[in-house]
């Protein structure tokens, strides 16, 4: 990760998916604070509209484009990479954050939802990273933040297809970054617990003890995600609560990590 710019310099440019809201909308208000102009991406038109406003109020030095996509959809995601290629200027971090969540036995969820997760949380992110790592190894670097989830450390009842979706993107991101880190290219993987976003109300989880319970400040999460990417740190897990959880975690059977994500996860009308 580049360090921050001096002034009269060209700001580098960074892109950040899911960045309407949240850990996303965090990373693209850091980014641009210590020095980075800034593509923040969403399906979301108004409320990208209104970040990228925020954005550009704090912090006025920076510019900020937004793209409105919907990257459940292949030619989305072709349609992003467009948008930003016409800039004619590279891109030195890349965020993939953008994900969703679905809640609830498997048996009795909408099978069209869990695609759209699979979708938006695996073959995007995959469809999007290769596209960029292309370029960053033409030019000879780059940075990329995939964001996963402590939840892709353990096999999780009535979030079964969101935990394994997040498994995916740990492994896939640990594994590319081996064959990356001596190219100049550096991958870190995003780890976070339970972060007080809007994500546990658009999974329809507030009626569960995880979403009940105590959450990580996104701000934290964002500035923990870019620390251990400016440190070329292969993954990172924000907050002493959440890597004492993954720990022990580790430590368990599968068996044993289903049932205590299980019990968190767990509808209450269940």
């Amino acid at each position: 990760m580049a360090t921050a710019i001096q002034s009269g310099e060209s700001r580098p440019l960074s892109l950040v998916t899911g960045a309407s809201s949240g850990i996303g909308y965090e990373l693209a208000r850091t980014l641009a604070e210590v020095g980075y102009d800034v593509v923040m991406v969403s399906s979301n038109r108004e409320k990208l509209s209104q970040a990228a406003q925020n954005i550009r109020t704090e912090t006025p030095s920076a510019r900020i484009e937004i793209v409105q996509a919907d990257l459940t959809r292949a030619d989305e995601v072709q349609k992003l990479y467009d948008c930003v290629q016409s800039l004619n200027r590279p891109v030195d971090i890349v965020a993939a954050n953008a994900g969703v969540g679905v809640n609830g036995e498997f048996a009795d969820t909408p099978l069209e939802d869990e695609i759209a997760l699979i979708n938006l949380n695996v073959t995007s992110q995959v469809h999007l990273v290769k596209l960029f790592t292309k370029d960053m190894l033409s030019r000879g670097g780059g940075d990329i933040l995939i964001t996963s989830s402590i939840a892709g450390i353990m096999p999780a009842p009535y979030m079964a297809v969101y935990a394994a979706s997040k498994a995916f993107l740990r492994s896939f991101g640990e594994g590319i970054r081996q064959e990356l880190k001596d190219r100049n290219v550096n991958v870190t993987v995003l780890m976070p617990g339970p972060t007080d976003t809007d994500f546990f109300d658009r999974a329809d989880m507030n009626d569960t003890k995880v979403a009940q319970g105590s959450k990580q400040d996104a701000e934290e999460v964002a500035e923990a995600a870019l620390k251990a990417l400016s440190d070329s740190s292969d993954h990172v897990i924000p907050g002493l609560k959440n890597k004492v959880q993954a720990t022990i975690a580790k430590m368990m059977s599968d068996p044993a990590r289903a049932k205590m994500h299980g019990s968190m996860a767990k509808p209450r009308q269940q």
